[in-house]
């Protein structure tokens, strides 16, 4: 039995892939508040990227590009329902110079990767017919090959296609302890001796691996997230992407999300804050003004798992025989999780992982 404790996007795209290949898998997760996965709204385009790390960037173009077999995946296992869709996006210029590297950057990348799809310059009123709301003034360029995703949605899918397919599910919180090399799974109906324990725990995971001594650099990082109602049919807008940390995705259920606070220091201090609100709904109204009379809906918490630097934590513990780590994956979760979990996998079956996951080592600091 193979054992992954953590059922966000990581984790429980890693048991999918393990329950498709016949492994027999526990799924376990504890009902904490703040999971990033179930918080956030998913924007999949590294080809116009703010992180300019190329091991990031290459473990996000392989996400993205995996993103399609895997929803094609899902709907044969009859579960049609993601909230993924190739929308396009609008990354923002604030003049002339930033819209020429911009685009430039989406026109390099395309070269290698034809995922990245037609690139252009657009003006304010272009802009604006993709996307209504837009502030005046400002021009962008468009890259067809980026992409959404309701985490929420896209998480409940692989769940109960894992569970679909025979894979068993555990709520509750567990314990690691080891013997030698060995760590074994403690719960309410006893303890587990797993062939490989992959602990993708996102935010709550280093007090899993505490109990075995086992130090990883990571810590939570709150985001705020607001969710408006346009009234209007959204369903093609695309992704909208200032320069800054903030965003703004569309859905097709006239549901526009402004994003994110990021809130380091916070620990896991579940609520909303006066100023976090502020902060988005400020950020969001100011890059598309034609939504302040939208109607505000809910505003979600989420950690996010935030490792050293912007590499996930991923990959076998050494003087464990028995122990793969998974998170780490800060604000991109929902861009690289399904892929990473697709490599977790892979190592928790002992397959060949076609990626260097040197970079990614889960003890560096």
């Amino acid at each position: 039995m193979i054992v992954i404790i953590g059922s966000g996007i990581l984790g429980v795209s890693a048991a999918y892939q393990l329950i498709k290949q016949g492994e027999e898998v526990l799924l376990v997760d504890a009902d904490f508040e703040g999971k990033a996965t179930i918080a956030g709204a998913g924007i999949i385009c590294p080809w116009i990227s703010t992180k300019k790390d190329p091991d990031f960037y290459e473990l996000a173009k392989a996400s993205a590009t995996y993103y399609p077999s895997l929803i094609e995946e899902l709907g044969r296992d009859g579960e049609g329902e993601t909230g993924y869709d190739q929308c396009g996006a609008l990354a923002l210029g604030r003049d002339d110079q930033e819209i020429q590297l911009l685009y430039d950057e989406a026109v390099n990348k395309r070269e290698k990767t034809a995922f990245v799809g037609e690139v252009k310059k657009l003006t304010n009123k272009e802009a604006k017919d993709h996307f209504p709301p837009l502030q005046e003034g400002v021009s962008a360029v468009y890259v067809s090959g980026g992409a959404r995703v309701d985490g929420k949605l896209l998480n409940q899918a692989l769940v109960q296609a894992f569970v679909k397919r025979g894979g068993k599910l555990l709520t509750e919180r567990v314990e690691l302890f080891h013997e030698g090399e060995e760590v074994i799974v403690q719960t309410s109906e006893g303890n587990i001796r797993a062939e490989q324990v992959i602990v993708a725990a996102g935010a709550w995971s280093k007090q899993l691996l505490d109990k075995l001594d086992v130090s990883i650099t990571l810590e939570p990082q709150r985001g705020q997230i607001a969710h408006v109602h346009a009234g209007e049919d959204t369903a093609s807008w695309p992704v909208v992407l200032p320069q800054s940390s903030h965003y703004i995705v569309a859905f097709d259920d006239s549901r526009v999300v402004f994003g994110a606070t990021r809130e380091a220091g916070s620990g896991f201090d579940y609520r909303l804050t006066a100023g976090g609100v502020e902060e988005v709904l400020h950020e969001g109204l100011s890059v598309a003004p034609g939504l302040k009379s939208a109607t505000l809906g809910e505003v979600r918490v989420g950690f996010r798992p935030m490792g050293p630097d912007a590499l996930p934590l991923l990959g076998k513990v050494e003087g464990f025989r028995n122990l793969i780590v998974a998170t780490g994956l800060g604000p991109s979760g929902l861009t690289i999780g399904p892929y990473a979990g697709k490599l977790a996998a892979k190592l928790a079956m002992q397959q060949e992982v076609e990626h260097d996951l040197a970079p990614f080592n889960p003890l560096r600091t």
